[in-house]
């Protein structure tokens, strides 16, 4: 068994974490493929069998894959499966985008490193 067959088969959702299954779903595999773990051209398990080893619902991992999808980051490829598509870049890109956007807003506001700092950690917390 890969690496990558490894990470997404011994993956279980936090019960205590305050972020919705299907997210906590859907930030593990972006990461896992903006890391390379899941490597451009990797398959990804049906949902059937991503949602029986995580113990989630189809529909809960159904909809992960969905909002992947959506970013770039999977591509489904009919009954090929789903695929790791080269959007790890991408998703860095967009990421890249939008702290340069909040970088511009934070100047024209004349916010201060700290206050702006302190926003973006309350941002991620949600």
């Amino acid at each position: 068994m890969s690496s990558a067959d490894q990470a997404l088969s011994n993956w279980q959702p936090s019960a205590q974490s305050s972020v919705a299954p299907f997210e906590q779903l859907r930030q593990l595999i972006a990461d896992l493929a903006s890391r390379g773990v899941l490597p451009v051209g990797y398959r990804l398990p049906s949902v059937r069998a991503l949602a029986a080893s995580s113990g989630l619902a189809v529909n809960t991992v159904a909809r992960a894959i969905k909002e992947l999808e959506q970013a770039g980051i999977v591509r489904t490829q009919g009954r090929n499966g789903t695929v790791i598509s080269a959007a790890g870049d991408q998703l860095r890109a967009r990421v890249a985008e939008a702290a340069e956007t909040f970088a511009a807003v934070v100047h024209q506001q004349g916010l201060s490193h700290r206050e702006a700092l302190a926003m973006i950690t309350e941002a991620l917390k949600a």
